[in-house]
């Protein structure tokens, strides 16, 4: 089945403008969802060098994910999983298992993970509320940290969690954390450490390895279960986590041309600027939401 999905208007979607009666400091993106200028913590998102009370745990965080992420471990942990042989359920199971965990990789936020997801799905689906595929998207896209959970192998955060970034060529400098790669044994390896590395120019990043965690076992789930979302859906899911690519434009020179048309969905940053204390009535938006995953997946997936 072909989808055909109409293109954002991503010079239109955020613009700085005060809102009716707030901070003229506030984004406010077209349909009204407000981005905020500060983090649960009161500082910048994103920012790595700011005294939190999360620093030192992320920063020990990267330093743990950029020694061990390796092509070697890649490889086996997308062989190992790919099996999909863990266990079978629905998408809302899979939402319901992920209440009780904290990314230890996010400076912006500690909240459960349901509330950030739903969060998402709900500023996307004010701003694009024709883009059902979208509002669901934004719902299923963490659900890979289920990895988490001690029926999925409870793998240690810096397996599951933290920005993503390709293994098998040079690590960009651009990437948070970055004097930590040199204690990667992939960083001194004449095959993994030149630009290209293992792949050539333009052989699209769907044949390249990214560092192992939750947005490329959920891209393997979606994939594998036969989900009919876009390939922008996809493409979100698998590279939301990739901001060396999609902040500061790295590693382009690995994309085909369906990479550069899908990369405009990720200029779209709910994932990012929808990590507020705003609460989500949950049973209020649930309908919805299991409305669209009746529509795009399979009552039961392979896990």
């Amino acid at each position: 089945m072909t989808i055909t999905i109409e293109q954002p208007q991503l010079d239109a979607v955020a613009e700085r403008k005060a809102p009716a009666g707030g901070d003229p400091a506030e984004l406010v993106l077209d349909g009204g969802f407000v981005v905020p200028d500060a983090n649960a913590f009161g500082n910048t998102f994103r920012d790595y060098n700011a005294e939190s009370e999360r620093k030192k745990t992320v920063e020990e965080f990267y330093r743990v994910n950029h020694i061990r992420q390796t092509h070697e471990f890649v490889s086996r942990m997308r062989a190992e999983y790919g099996r999909l042989d863990r266990t079978e359920m629905g998408i809302w199971d899979c939402i319901e298992l992920l209440n009780e965990f904290i990314d230890d990789s996010d400076p912006d936020l500690d909240m459960p993970q349901i509330e950030h997801l739903l969060q998402t799905a709900e500023a996307i689906r004010k701003d694009y509320p024709d883009q059902d595929w979208l509002h669901l998207t934004g719902l299923i896209h963490d659900l890979g940290k289920v990895l988490l959970h001690p029926s999925f192998g409870e793998l240690p955060q810096w397996a599951v969690v933290g920005d993503t970034f390709p293994v098998g060529c040079a690590f960009d400098e651009c990437n948070v954390h970055f004097k930590y790669f040199k204690e990667n044994p992939d960083y001194h390896n004449p095959k993994f450490n030149t630009k290209f590395g293992v792949y050539s120019e333009g052989c699209g990043l769907d044949n390249v390895l990214m560092s192992w965690g939750h947005d490329d076992y959920m891209y393997l789930v979606a994939k594998e279960n036969k989900t009919t979302l876009p390939s922008a859906g996809l493409f979100i899911i698998r590279y939301h986590s990739f901001y060396p690519l999609h902040k500061h434009g790295a590693y382009t020179h690995l994309m085909n041309e369906e990479d550069k048309e899908n990369l405009k969905w990720l200029h779209v940053k709910y994932d990012l600027y929808s990590k507020s204390n705003v609460r989500i009535d949950v049973e209020k938006v649930k309908p919805y939401y299991m409305s669209l995953i009746d529509k795009y997946f399979p009552a039961k997936l392979r896990w």
